[in-house]
C-alpha cells in the first residue's frame, strides 16, 4: 500500500475524544508488550510514529492513526501484565470494552500474540469476543525473527491449535526486522475495506 500521509489523530481515554465516525477502523489488540506499536510503525514505514517501549503497559490510551484519510488503524492498550495500579488496569478494561462494543466505525479487531509463547487465557477470551462479532479471526504472530525456522513452524502450529483456529481463520507470521507479514496484513485490511464499500 502506498501511504502518503499517516498521522496520530488522537490519543483518547474517553469516547468523547474519539475522531468523528466516517472512516473504517481496524483495531489491534493483544497482551502488553506483544508488539502492537512496533507493528503499526512497520505497516506505516515509520520508525517512531507509534511509541514503542520495553515496559509492558506503556500504551495507556486508545490511539487513532489516520491513513491518507481513508482508514484508521487503532492501537488499543495491552491487557495482562502491566506496571500500573489495579484501578488503572480496571479503567483500561472499561475503556477498551466500551470501544469494542459501541464503536460503529470499527470494522475488524485483529489479535496479536507473541510467536514465542503459548496464547494466554486473555488471548483466548479476546479471540472468543472476535468470533462473536466477526465472520473470521485474524491473528498476527509477532516477533518471528526471534525464533529459528524450525521453532517458528512448531510454534505456529501450537498457536493454531491452542486458539482452535479454523479453515476460515488467518494466522500471519510477522516480523519488524524484515517485511514478513507486512504486505499480507495490508492485503487483508484492503480486502475488508473493499467488502464494506
Amino acid at each position: 500500500m502506498n501511504i502518503h500521509n499517516a498521522e496520530l489523530t488522537v490519543s483518547a481515554v474517553h469516547k468523547d475524544q474519539y475522531p468523528a465516525e466516517g472512516l473504517p477502523e481496524f483495531a489491534f489488540v493483544g497482551r502488553s508488550n506483544v508488539g502492537k506499536s512496533s507493528l503499526i510503525n512497520k505497516l506505516l514505514n515509520r520508525k517512531a510514529l507509534a511509541r514503542v517501549s520495553g515496559t509492558p503497559g506503556k500504551t495507556a490510551t486508545i490511539n487513532f492513526y489516520n491513513i491518507d484519510d481513508t482508514i484508521y488503524l487503532v492501537d488499543l492498550p495491552g491487557y495482562g501484565y502491566a506496571v500500573r495500579s489495579e484501578e488503572e488496569i480496571k479503567k483500561w478494561g472499561r475503556m477498551i470494552e466500551d470501544y469494542l462494543h459501541n464503536r460503529n466505525a470499527l470494522r475488524h479487531v485483529i489479535l496479536l500474540v507473541d510467536s514465542r509463547h503459548e496464547p494466554t487465557e486473555d488471548d483466548k477470551l479476546m479471540l472468543h469476543w472476535i468470533r462473536e462479532h466477526h465472520e473470521n479471526a485474524i491473528v498476527i504472530a509477532t516477533k518471528t525473527d526471534k525464533l529459528k525456522k524450525r521453532e517458528l513452524e512448531k510454534n505456529l502450529h501450537m498457536i493454531w491449535k491452542k486458539l482452535r483456529l479454523g479453515e476460515d481463520d488467518i494466522l500471519v507470521p510477522f516480523s519488524t526486522k524484515d517485511d514478513e507479514g507486512k504486505f499480507t496484513v495490508w492485503d487483508m485490511i484492503h480486502l475488508m475495506r473493499q467488502n464494506e464499500m
